[in-house]
């Protein structure tokens, strides 16, 4: 190997973040804000905020094919296309090239990826909840996997620092199973959401449906305004890039306060191999990176090292980074890898209603309703199975270019009025963490830039499978009691990945002999490397995860710039 390290001088950083995404641009933000002179890496290329935000002010004419999927790329993200949305022109070149970057599966996978600078914090959608102390004890009680090693009252002031810097618009609700956060106002419900809310209450006590908790500002900080953001426009455009920085991403949020430093030092086109581990000094001097346009092997050494290139990204990167302490990567558990996990949709139902057809909601509202989890909380799981799921949904009008039959001037009048009125639950339920559902790296097949094929080898297990029947058949119900017309239920076969929300596979814990980080997030043996994307989940809850992926950071960049004060790192 021709390892390229350009004068080490040049090359040293007091901390190095792989990955500029959710977590990493938080990493970023804190370590530089505390004095650190910090090297963020990027596997991807650059994307600017604002500028490279290709079809961000596109009207619908001026997309190719009506923002449909050529065949071309279809070829070229065959496994992307499983959601239905990354191959639209409007967006598509924020999602791989599944051609470039290849994985394997032996159970499919479906691997959702965005490699620029920003990752999936500029495609993420935002919605933003904390996870209660209900999900955090549930291992230890029911004697699952392990227990987290952190209480939720550790966390709650962490992501109460968060939620302040990002702006999380939501309602206060004094629900245990959802703690409140730090709000500014949330997002009105339409009528038809109201009357949901009204008939769920009125016929099952445990049971609430409250504005969706999203990462979209409603009524901007001075510090917030301060970074150039701005109300959100209620465009519902967000996939394409927020040139207004409403929602919360890398670039319009915690990289540019820390560009605001002069103590970032970005640097695109970086696929990090391994951490370099120093069996002499015991401790981690640095990573050593492929350079995606040369091919260039090139090294970089830091005090601290924060791996944040995402859940299965980081998992790769420890695999990889083989020493004579760590001969088989950087994990003495034998956890590294298992215990993959997402949230299961696609069970829900949906109808259409006949009521409020004088009212249309207020612009293109980028959010919905959220109905916290009640089975096995204030009521009891029908079927068998542990823990239990979420809704979310909407009710909206049908838009202006919903199907229509006709000609002359009947159709003329129905293609320029409002459609009718239409409402979606949609369940998203808890994975439990099984060792058997693993990721690991192929042993004879590489991508071209010579790194080892990621395998995937998990699906979904009769736990989730006994809990869709739940969130099918309550969702039905709760539409029923509303006097909906032409319920429709579904429960379509889940699959791993499509949650995008994949987590675990270097959790957290008490002990190395059970788990790869300790209670810092430190790795285990090496304690200047913190990871702190999803790959350090203990447990899923049912929530989406963002929200804990940056109070974590948070709370182990805090940590690690003191411990390194102190001379401990």
């Amino acid at each position: 190997m021709n390892v390229n390290t350009r004068g080490k001088a040049s090359h040293t950083f007091d901390a190095i973040v792989v990955g500029s995404g959710m977590s990493g641009g938080w990493a970023a933000k804190e370590l530089t804000e505390k004095g650190l002179n910090t090297l963020v890496l990027e596997r991807g290329h650059d994307i600017k905020h604002i500028a490279d935000y290709k079809t961000a002010n596109s009207m619908p004419w001026q997309l190719n094919w009506m923002n449909r999927p050529s065949r071309d790329m279809l070829k070229q993200q065959s496994k992307q296309a499983r959601t239905g949305y990354t191959v639209r022109p409007e967006a598509s070149y924020l999602f791989v090239d599944d051609e470039d970057h290849p994985y394997e599966e032996n159970k499919r996978f479906d691997w959702m990826r965005g490699y620029h600078t920003g990752g999936r914090s500029l495609m993420w959608g935002k919605q933003s909840y904390r996870l209660s102390p209900l999900d955090m004890e549930a291992n230890a009680k029911e004697g699952i996997s392990i227990p987290w090693p952190i209480s939720y009252e550790e966390l709650a002031p962490w992501y109460s620092y968060v939620e302040k810097f990002a702006g999380i618009s939501g309602s206060e609700e004094g629900l245990a199973q959802l703690p409140d956060g730090e709000f500014q106002p949330p997002m009105d419900l339409t009528p038809p959401e109201l009357d949901l809310k009204a008939a769920i209450q009125a016929k099952w006590k445990g049971r609430t449906l409250i504005p969706g908790r999203v990462a979209h500002l409603t009524a901007p900080t001075k510090e917030q305004i301060a970074l150039g953001r701005a109300s959100c426009q209620y465009r519902n455009l967000c996939r394409r890039g927020c040139p207004f920085g409403a929602y919360f991403s890398s670039q319009a949020a915690t990289l540019k306060a820390a560009a605001n430093t002069n103590k970032m030092t970005l640097r695109p086109h970086s696929i990090v191999h391994s951490v370099i581990y120093d069996d002499k000094a015991e401790k981690a001097i640095g990573v050593r990176l492929i350079d995606e346009i040369t091919f260039e092997t090139i090294e970089y050494f830091a005090k601290i090292i924060f791996l944040n290139a995402s859940t299965v990204a980081s998992t790769a990167i420890l695999m990889n980074s083989q020493s004579k302490r760590f001969p088989d990567g950087m994990d003495e558990s034998g956890s590294l890898g298992g215990y993959l996990m997402d949230h299961h949709l696609g069970a829900g139902a949906s109808a259409s209603l006949e009521t409020h057809q004088d009212k249309i909601h207020y612009g293109r509202r980028p959010n919905g309703f959220y109905i916290p989890r009640f089975r096995n909380f204030n009521e009891k799981a029908k079927g068998d199975y542990l823990r239990g799921f979420g809704y979310q949904g909407g009710g909206m009008r049908a838009k202006w270019n919903r199907w229509i039959d006709g000609f002359g001037a009947d159709f003329k009048k129905e293609l320029t009025s409002f459609g009718p009125w239409g409402l979606f639950v949609g369940g998203f339920g808890e994975c439990l963490p099984y060792e058997n559902n693993r990721i690991s790296l192929s042993k004879d097949k590489t991508d071209k830039w010579g790194l080892p094929l990621v395998v995937a080898d998990a699906e979904f297990q009769q736990n989730e499978l006994n809990m869709r029947e739940d969130m099918m058949t309550d969702a039905g119900e709760m539409l029923e009691a509303v006097g909906a017309k032409k319920v429709r239920t579904f429960n379509r076969k889940p699959n791993i990945g499509l949650g995008i929300h994949e987590m675990g596979t270097a959790r957290m814990g008490s002990s190395e002999k059970e788990s790869v980080l300790n209670q810092h997030n430190q790795v285990w043996g090496a304690k200047n490397v913190f990871c702190t994307d999803g790959s350090a989940m203990v447990s899923a809850g049912c929530q989406n995860p963002s929200l804990t992926y940056m109070a974590l950071t948070a709370r182990a960049a805090d940590y690690a710039v003191k411990e390194l004060k102190k001379g401990n790192l």
